[in-house]
């Protein structure tokens, strides 16, 4: 006696093999694409650097401010560490600060003594809130206003000279009776000069743009760049770091408070804490982001991809009947009368050809079969080329009625 073994089911899900092969293709574009860009970010470690950096060529750089600097005479250092700028501070040197509200509290306040002692210039570039307050004690800032090209519209020498400059952002006020406002935005100014004992003083900028090379050249950016900053002999160019140990050892930590002003096209930090996106070099973000579109896209690539269709053997063998029934059923449901109309006339024009004597290359050619049917039945020629070959019907009872004309034509055709 034998016992008759159970088939094993069959598995549908693929295998290790078959998703390798799928994701093979993906995998490798996603491998040049880290490989290139790592290869490109390496390449360009060496002379890619920041915004309102002297050394920077890019639009957003200042290397064109710092040669006419060191053109009329001007040494340019650059400075990033906070003991550097202090250090370098002095009566013949003008200190430019790019970024206050990356500092820390204790930071600012370090640099605050370090420059109200000195009979030097110190330029600040947009501070917030709080730095405004812990580097120009008494100085408020008002909302942030768009850059435009602003009259000087006061008596400062060098504001004069240049005229018309890129000013507004940040805007500033002082309780200081002989501060010096210039460049006003809906009446509060955006270029604030205080003076400090001796020849020294403090200039808040409330935007950065007229030092970027791409806007350098235009209105009187160049002339009041070159006298704000080559009022001394010596300027150090300071470029806050987070890599700055006194960032770390100080025994504060950095203002969480977020700064309602920010400079909209100076893209420099507007609050004390600096987003980490901020962080991050443009050239990384835009290159996450082809990153991130190539994925979503090969996704849905891949997604839309159904595979090759599969032949299967039947089990057992269906009735014509049942066939013809099923097809029906999808057809009602589908609305698809249209269909349904052609391949009932494509069936008895194959039938009734067959029964008249023309070929089945001709059975569909209305000039050759429509003849040699009228030959054998007493349909006339305009109805009988509407039955074989007319409009898809209106409804289903159409339908029913067509698919009945036809059965009697064939018929018909069939006894003569």
């Amino acid at each position: 006696m034998t016992t008759a073994t159970a088939p094993s089911p069959t598995s549908t899900a693929p295998t290790p093999h078959q998703v390798w092969k799928r994701a093979r293709g993906l995998l490798i574009a996603l491998l040049i694409l880290v490989i290139a860009g790592v290869t490109f970010a390496a390449v360009r470690s060496g002379t890619n650097y920041g915004h309102l950096d002297p050394r920077s060529a890019d639009a957003k750089g200042s290397r064109a401010a710092a040669e006419l600097l060191k053109a009329r005479g001007i040494s340019v250092t650059v400075a990033t560490t906070l003991d550097e700028a202090t250090t370098a501070a002095g009566p013949d040197t003008t200190l430019l600060v790019t970024g206050p509200n990356l500092l820390t509290p204790t930071q600012q306040r370090r640099l605050h003594e370090a420059t109200s002692a000195s009979t030097g210039r110190t330029v600040l570039i947009a501070p917030g809130p709080a730095a405004a307050s812990r580097l120009s004690p008494g100085v408020r800032t008002e909302p942030h206003r768009p850059v435009a090209p602003l009259p000087p519209s006061c008596a400062f020498p060098a504001a004069r000279s240049a005229g018309t400059a890129d000013m507004g952002g940040v805007r500033y006020t002082a309780a200081d009776s002989t501060a010096t406002a210039c460049y006003p935005s809906d009446g509060s100014p955006s270029l604030l000069i205080l003076k400090h004992r001796g020849d020294g003083d403090t200039v808040l900028l409330g935007s950065p743009d007229f030092l970027r090379n791409e806007r350098l050249d235009q209105q009187g950016n160049a002339s009041l760049a070159l006298q704000l900053l080559g009022s001394r002999p010596h300027l150090v160019w300071y470029l806050p770091s987070l890599a700055d140990p006194s960032a770390t050892s100080d025994d504060g930590s950095p203002d969480n408070n977020n700064d309602s002003d920010s400079d909209s096209n100076g893209g420099e930090a507007s609050g004390e804490e600096s987003d980490f996106l901020d962080l991050i070099p443009s050239g990384w973000l835009w290159g996450t982001l082809q990153l991130t579109l190539a994925a979503v896209l090969a996704a849905i690539w891949r997604g839309r991809r159904l595979g090759p269709l599969v032949v299967e053997r039947l089990p057992v063998s269906i009735r014509a009947s049942e066939s013809a029934e099923g097809r029906a059923g999808l057809y009602r449901k589908a609305n698809a009368r249209e269909r349904a109309a052609e391949s009932l006339r494509s069936a008895a024009r194959n039938r009734i050809a067959r029964l008249a004597g023309v070929t089945a290359r001709e059975a569909h050619t209305s000039d050759v079969l429509l003849p040699a049917v009228s030959a054998r039945t007493t349909t006339t020629g305009d109805d009988l080329s509407t039955l074989l070959f007319g409009p898809a019907p209106a409804d289903d009872a159409a339908l029913v009625l067509l698919a009945e004309h036809l059965d009697a034509l064939e018929r018909e055709v069939r006894t003569s």
